[in-house]
């Protein structure tokens, strides 16, 4: 089964219209290389060729790439290119050849892993993030089993919870024993293991490298510098913290989610429903899973969204900006949320345009004049509220 994913196949149309290189940057697995095929599909084939870096016969017609890529037109498709950095400057030049042709690049590592091929392509290249499957890609009757199982394809789609569980296993030795040493990262992967462990139980919470430091007998710069390897590998997201001028003590480290819940829930030996509904990382759980699905829906980029924390124990789970104004979000897995203390110091003391509380239901109702209650599977409410469209 193939599940088209018609909103990312609208978003690549428009970056490759706007520009002549355009990167799908996402962790390994997550669908890139399947979009991109899907979006060959709908072009004549002698208007596409594709290119694949870990393929020995591909590398070897690449050793000259000038001779390789110069005569054609239409768009090139190069995947797993952080394996080959050495083409982005023959991209630059033949980018700036001539219109005839586009660029599509796909890679398993931030832009920030790569930065030093896609400097070369300053000015020319678009950047597109690319997730596992999201709420808009699949029937919302199936939503759970998105949290559940995560939203890497081959887990959300597996003929049952064994063989996704046992997928995501092989995912993450594959990832340790052979993803992180192919970005030139070299670290024992038994002790990245026992970290990424660690790391589930803080999902949702503060980063306390010292902590974690301490228990694994390692320096706490150790452990951030392990940490910015997760996040710049997509498998880890660090929500920071808003700032502002206040006399109260502000929270200043970031949290921590895992991008994928089915990896997380791996990693907590979760493998079904009734596992996760008994374990005490329950509701930090769907609160990752309705953060990282708020973050997709809203089109807010990493830098767009914070939270907000005092030391006094007040906080607000997702805070942004939008039409000037600050708006906020709370996620609660209950079926009757209801209005807490710290939802009421934070519209006070951050001047909130409106709040709205994300809970695992269906319906919408107002709380107060300022404060909704928002079912995850009627997420647009948000958006009419600030009269936005996603990604605005």
């Amino acid at each position: 089964m193939e599940i088209i994913r018609k909103r990312e196949l609208a978003q690549l149309n428009e970056k490759l219209r706007d520009n002549r290189v355009v990167a799908i940057l996402g962790p390994r697995q997550c669908g890139k290389t399947t979009l991109a095929n899907q979006f060959a599909k709908k072009r004549p084939r002698s208007e596409v060729h594709f290119f694949d870096c870990e393929d020995p016969r591909i590398l070897a017609r690449l050793a000259n790439p000038m001779l390789a890529l110069e005569s054609l037109t239409g768009v090139i498709i190069i995947d797993e290119i952080q394996r080959s950095p050495e083409l982005f400057p023959v991209l630059r030049v033949l980018a700036d050849q001539t219109a005839s042709k586009r660029f599509l690049i796909l890679g398993s590592a931030s832009r920030d892993l790569i930065s030093q091929g896609s400097e070369t392509l300053a000015g020319r290249i678009g950047f597109m993030e690319l997730g596992g499957f999201a709420l808009h890609d699949i029937k919302m009757t199936d939503y759970r089993k998105l949290w559940i199982r995560g939203s890497f394809p081959r887990s959300f789609l597996a003929r049952n919870n064994t063989v996704s569980s046992e997928w995501r296993e092989d995912f993450i030795r594959t990832f340790l024993e052979r993803d992180i040493p192919n970005l030139g990262i070299r670290i024992p992967p038994a002790m990245l293991r026992r970290f990424w462990t660690m790391l589930s139980h803080y999902h949702g919470q503060i980063f306390n490298a010292s902590e974690i430091g301490r228990s694994l007998n390692t320096a706490d710069t150790t452990m951030k510098r392990y940490l910015d390897i997760l996040t710049g590998t997509f498998i880890i997201r660090q929500l920071q913290p808003w700032f502002y001028n206040t006399k109260k003590r502000l929270v200043k480290r970031p949290k921590i989610y895992f991008r994928d819940t089915g990896l997380l829930h791996t990693l907590m030996a979760v493998s079904n429903e009734t596992d996760i509904e008994n374990h005490p990382g329950l509701g930090a759980s769907w609160e990752g899973f309705a953060l990282e699905q708020t973050l997709i829906h809203l089109g807010l980029r990493e830098d767009q969204a914070f939270f907000w924390g005092t030391h006094t124990g007040a906080e607000l789970d997702l805070l942004f900006l939008k039409k000037g104004k600050l708006w906020g979000i709370e996620f609660k897995y209950s079926d009757a949320p209801t209005i807490t203390r710290s939802m009421r110091s934070a519209i006070s003391e951050l001047d909130l345009e409106h709040l709205w509380v994300v809970y695992p239901g269906k319906d919408v109702y107002p709380m107060t004049e300022t404060v909704t209650a928002v079912g995850l599977s009627s997420f647009g409410a948000v958006e009419s509220g600030f009269n936005v469209q996603p990604g605005e």
